[in-house]
């Protein structure tokens, strides 16, 4: 290569280097977070928020918070033996088989949410029907309120019961508004919500109805 071709070359302007990914940061504090960062409630706005691992300490107390804020429970549980059987899942008038519930404290209720290609829908209880579920199921009354939820999966032939920390539902809330495709979700949809609940199993602990732990 010729001395002119190499001043030439020289010469044009060098592609400029990609920006860097902007990188998460607490959303209390402005620190950087890890990419398997905790969360926190805000229970005035219903909020989720990004919490750096000093944020996560210092709101790993209940009264913490003032009422404000509450740290987001890391525990997922698979329920083995969970009662509910067709008849009163029907009574619940649930328009699709996925879903899970929550106790709110500003209502002073239990409330149910579906996921749906438009986020989270809110479903009217069944009330009648929920006290059935929680008086079968002794284990309901250890989920921490506002932070943590029944979810059910029915889908096909799944009949699966976990109690996990409330930012996974809405999780695959996300994760099902942002891959549905027509009316039927299309097949991506689909094999994503497969390896959401295959990465939730293998984290999972095993535990009865009545709270025992058992071996998975």
């Amino acid at each position: 290569m010729t001395g002119s071709r190499l001043a030439e070359l020289a010469r044009r302007p060098r592609p400029e280097p990609a920006p860097p990914a902007a990188e998460e940061a607490c959303e209390l504090c402005g620190a950087p977070v890890d990419p398997e960062h905790r969360h926190v409630l805000d229970l005035r706005e219903r909020r989720l928020l990004c919490a750096c691992r000093a944020c996560s300490i210092l709101f790993d107390r209940k009264a913490a918070g003032g009422g404000h804020y509450r740290l987001v429970p890391d525990r997922s549980r698979l329920v083995a033996d969970f009662e509910l059987d067709d008849l009163l899942w029907n009574r619940l008038r649930l328009p699709v088989d996925l879903a899970f519930f929550f106790r709110t404290t500003a209502e002073g209720r239990t409330v149910a949410f579906y996921p749906s290609p438009l986020g989270a829908t809110e479903s009217l209880l069944e009330l009648g029907a929920w006290a059935e579920i929680e008086s079968a199921n002794p284990v309901l009354a250890d989920l921490e309120p506002d932070v943590e939820a029944l979810l059910v999966n029915r889908a096909g032939e799944a009949r699966e019961h976990w109690l996990v920390p409330v930012d996974r539902c809405y999780a695959l809330v996300g994760l099902i508004k942002t891959r549905w495709k027509g009316l039927a979700g299309g097949q991506e949809v689909w094999e994503e919500i497969t390896e959401f609940f295959g990465a939730l199993r293998a984290e999972a602990d095993v535990v009865t109805k009545d709270g025992e732990e058992t071996r998975q």
